[in-house]
């Protein structure tokens, strides 16, 4: 286990026992115990990992907070709307583009396309990379336990392709997903399968804006299907590619998480670290 795995760990932990004791407020001290690291040491690995304190993290995925979130994004996509803008330009023209495989070769899983994956260490955990000369077409959350899952996984959706392990090809597609040059003028690119209800939900997901939540209605509204919203639910779930794809910044319109297909604490960690990071 590499340092930056073993910190996202502790520091998992440490966000489970804070959310669990919130009504309680646990001290400084009481958390360090709790991940069985020195207060010092938890303190100075949390704050370089969030940007803030422990307790002002929490703060972060309060549903009073959240509920706050969710209304000044619906507030973005209708000033985006009535100026006759898209935010996926505004927000991601410089960052990810995304193109979806020809009926052909969905028909053909992949026939003559070279797939090279590898496993990294990202600031919430280990994960699973796959891409190909067009562009990322799997990314995943991992653990010990599913690692061997996802190269299942890949193997039946891209039947006929070639997949090999690389860690050098993606590692460089690791440096540009979180370490973002904002000069950058090119395009991160994914290819991913789907069918056409799932890619307007999945670009719908691109015009959330870093540090922000929306609602599976309003999801299903901004595509023009404000009665899909369990349709939406399922297309959310499907998504292929984790983080850049931000399927983890949808939530109940209670302001409550709910699930994530990477874990639940995983997306506290998620929302909570890009929300700190946007007001720091």
């Amino acid at each position: 286990m590499t340092q930056e795995t073993y910190n996202y760990e502790k520091i998992a932990k440490a966000i489970e026992f804070i959310v669990a004791n919130a009504k309680e407020q646990p001290s400084l001290f009481e958390v360090a115990e709790e991940v069985s690291i020195s207060q010092f040491h938890f303190q100075r690995t949390f704050t370089e990992w969030a940007g803030v304190s422990p307790k002002k993290f929490l703060q972060y995925i309060t549903t009073g907070y959240l509920k706050g979130k969710i209304k000044e994004t619906s507030n973005l996509i209708e000033l985006a709307e009535s100026a006759g803008l898209s935010s996926q330009s505004r927000v991601y023209d410089h960052f990810i583009s995304i193109e979806a495989v020809t009926p052909q070769e969905f028909k053909t899983s992949g026939k003559g396309l070279d797939i090279f994956y590898g496993f990294h260490d990202t600031p919430f955990g280990e994960c699973f990379l796959a891409v190909t000369a067009r562009g990322i077409c799997a990314m995943a959350f991992v653990d010990a336990t599913t690692k061997d899952e996802q190269l299942i996984l890949l193997a039946k959706k891209w039947h006929y392709a070639s997949i090999k392990p690389d860690v050098s090809v993606t590692g460089k597609y690791i440096a540009r997903i979180f370490q973002v040059d904002s000069n950058s003028v090119e395009k991160l690119p994914l290819l991913v399968q789907g069918t056409n209800f799932q890619l307007k939900v999945w670009e719908a997901l691109l015009n959330i804006p870093n540090g922000a939540v929306t609602t599976y209605q309003q999801i299903a509204r901004s595509i023009g299907n404000p009665g899909a919203v369990r349709a939406v639910g399922t297309a959310v779930g499907d998504n292929p590619i984790a983080y850049l794809i931000p399927c983890h910044r949808v939530i109940r319109k209670e302001g409550v998480l709910g699930e994530y297909r990477w874990g639940s604490l995983r997306k506290k960690a998620l929302i909570g670290w890009e929300a700190a990071r946007l007001e720091a």
